[in-house]
């Protein structure tokens, strides 16, 4: 360590990557209530291993963490059920900050049922997919780190990920 406390290196560390842990504790857990209480697990977890942090990719790292803790989670609270649903409070939000041409009424109600449409069609999608679609869309992880953080050969990154847009494209194109 190079002199900086506990707290000034997991400043440096874990902060900066707060929202994409939320984010993907959301996707894992199914709502923001749950993910909230898994990220601070995460962060506890996070800190006491600091010392065994060597550098790199801190975001990969945390991201790792969380989604572990995230089953652990899932695994005592939800046992018989693993497939995460979306919490669809958070579209208001997504709809609200959503950049719309013409800013009218019509238009916002418009990009709200998109944006619910795409994430009704995300949380539908099979684990394995969804998961791997969210770390690289959502939380732009790239395919190297996305393979070592779930243990996969990379070529099955790609896969999953090829076959998760095909399914959200394929459910999107449905809907219409």
């Amino acid at each position: 360590m190079t002199g900086k406390t506990s707290a000034e290196r997991f400043s440096e560390v874990v902060l900066p990557h707060l929202s994409d842990a939320l984010a993907l504790a959301r996707w894992l857990t199914g709502n923001a209530d749950d993910a909230e209480d898994v990220v601070q697990e995460a962060c506890l977890k996070a800190y006491k291993g600091l010392a065994t942090y060597a550098g790199g990719n801190a975001r990969a790292w945390l991201l790792t963490i969380v989604r572990n803790a995230s089953y652990a989670w899932l695994a005592r609270n939800h046992p018989r059920r693993i497939v995460a649903v979306g919490d669809l409070a958070d579209l208001d939000a997504l709809a609200a900050n959503a950049d719309t041409d013409a800013g009218t009424p019509e238009a916002a109600l418009i990009a709200k049922a998109d944006a619910a449409a795409f994430e009704t069609a995300i949380t539908l999608l099979p684990h394995p997919f969804r998961e791997v679609l969210v770390l690289r869309d959502v939380n732009g992880l790239g395919y190297r780190e996305i393979a070592a953080m779930l243990h996969v050969p990379l070529g099955t990154v790609m896969s999953r990920l090829s076959r998760a847009r095909a399914l959200l494209a394929a459910q999107l194109g449905g809907s219409r």
